[in-house]
C-alpha cells in the first residue's frame, strides 16, 4: 500500500480507540438502570463494544502487517501497483482510467482499483499496447492497455 493508504488506517485506528471510552461510559450507564436480564440499552452498548473491538483487532492487523511501497521503485514498462492505467475497454470502445492500489485503498468513485479485482489481475505485469482479457461477474471484458503512468 502507499504511504498515504497506511496513514488513513493509523487514523481510523485511533478514532476506533478514542472510542472506547465512550462505549464504556455507555455500558456503565446503562448497568446503572438495573436488571440486566432486561435491559435493551445494555445489550446494546456490549454489542456495540463487541464490534469496536473487533474493528480494532482487524486495524491493529492490517497496520501490522501494512508493506509500504516505495514510489520511486515503480516502474511504467508494465502494470504494477501504483501505476495509473489508462486502457480502451475494447467490449463498450470506452476509455477508463485508475490508479492499482491496495484493496484498503480502493474507491472507484476516485479512479482507485483494488489490485485483487479481476480488472487489476488480469491487467497486472502487460506492457502498454497489449490486449487482455478480465473475467467479471457479468463475463469477459477485453482492454487495450493504452497507457502507464505513475
Amino acid at each position: 500500500m502507499t504511504q498515504e493508504g497506511l496513514d488513513k488506517l493509523k487514523k481510523e485506528l485511533a478514532e476506533a480507540l478514542a472510542q472506547r471510552p465512550v462505549i464504556s461510559a455507555a455500558i456503565a450507564e446503562a448497568r446503572e438502570k438495573g436488571d440486566l436480564s432486561e435491559n435493551a440499552e445494555y445489550d446494546a452498548a456490549r454489542e456495540a463494544q463487541s464490534l469496536l473491538e473487533i474493528k480494532i483487532a482487524n486495524l491493529k492487523n492490517m497496520v501490522a502487517n501494512a508493506k509500504v511501497i516505495d514510489e520511486s521503485q515503480v516502474g511504467t514498462d508494465k502494470v504494477q501497483m501504483l501505476n495509473k492505467v489508462k486502457v480502451l475497454n475494447l467490449n463498450a470502445k470506452q476509455t477508463m482510467e485508475f490508479t492499482i492500489v491496495g484493496e484498503t485503498e480502493a474507491d472507484f468513485s476516485k479512479g482507485k482499483l483494488a489490485v485483487t479485482t479481476p480488472i487489476a489481475k488480469a491487467l497486472l505485469g502487460h506492457r502498454k499496447g497489449e490486449v487482455v482479457e478480465a473475467k467479471v461477474p457479468s463475463g469477459i471484458i477485453k482492454f487495450e492497455i493504452l497507457d502507464i503512468s505513475l
